[in-house]
């Protein structure tokens, strides 16, 4: 495991990505402020956007929408995994689950793993490379 790519993200390209490779980047903060902002203007559930009615309700207490977390995880890879000068986006997610609530005051930790790198035969110039993003306390 390693705290990042040993080629900075302003010069990473496709051989920079071997698979299993494994990094982690964190800790990411977060905060009950940045949940209601999330929840009020995304995801306007009572477990993420109201402190009291969450509190009677299944998780206990206030949590983040999973789509938050998704969202911060994103930020991590966009500001420090992906190429800044070879990135052409993502064909999409495979699968995506929620195991454990995020709360206020956690602080998340991202890890990065590449399952595979391949050069594509239609445009033997690019690859692809496919990974996997987990997000843990």
């Amino acid at each position: 495991m390693s705290a990042d790519l040993p080629t900075p993200a302003t010069d990473r390209y496709f051989e920079d990505y071997p698979p299993g490779v494994a990094v982690e980047y964190g800790p990411i903060a977060v905060t009950e402020a940045e949940i209601l902002d999330f929840a009020r203007r995304y995801d306007p559930q009572p477990f993420h956007l109201d402190p009291a009615r969450a509190a009677a309700g299944p998780f206990g207490g206030l949590v983040a929408s999973g789509w938050h977390t998704a969202s911060l995880m994103m930020r991590v890879l966009v500001d420090r995994f992906l190429s800044r000068v070879a990135s052409l986006g993502s064909p999409g997610v495979d699968e995506l689950r929620w195991l454990a609530p995020v709360r206020p005051d956690d602080a998340l930790t991202v890890r990065v793993t590449v399952l595979t790198a391949r050069r594509l035969r239609s445009k033997p110039d690019r690859g692809l490379i496919q990974s996997q993003q987990e997000v843990f306390n």
